[in-house]
């Protein structure tokens, strides 16, 4: 059974940074799409930014540049580096995997953390 575990959220001001972590077991993160989803109060949860077990990342146009994924395969865990944030960043974040998937798309994943919450205020 994979887990996901989301670390680091919090509150913040506009334009600092953050590191969110997402700790993977009972799966290695070698084998696995991964990615972070986000949902803000009454919007759909949206793709954020993914990474596929060859660590090839992609991030949605709206966070390029801002927000980027990465995974260390030796600590099994996942990040998502958060720069310049801004008031419309704030929304709960999910750590996401998928065991089985070509592509990596958005409805493959089937593993999700918890989420952790992230606010940033002017």
């Amino acid at each position: 059974q994979v887990k996901l575990r989301e670390f680091g959220g919090g509150s913040v001001q506009v334009g600092q940074s953050l590191r969110l972590s997402c700790e993977v077991s009972g799966a290695t993160t070698r084998r696995l799409c991964m990615a972070w989803f986000r949902q803000a109060p009454g919007e759909e949860r949206e793709l954020v930014a993914k990474i596929d077990s060859e660590g090839r990342a992609r991030s949605v146009d709206s966070v390029e540049g801002r927000l980027t994924i990465s995974v260390d395969n030796a600590q099994n865990t996942l990040y998502l580096q958060m720069d310049r944030l801004t008031a419309a960043d704030t929304a709960m974040y999910y750590c996401a995997a998928a065991r089985r998937s070509t592509y990596c798309a958005r409805e493959d994943y089937d593993y999700w953390g918890q989420g952790t919450q992230v606010t940033v205020s002017s």
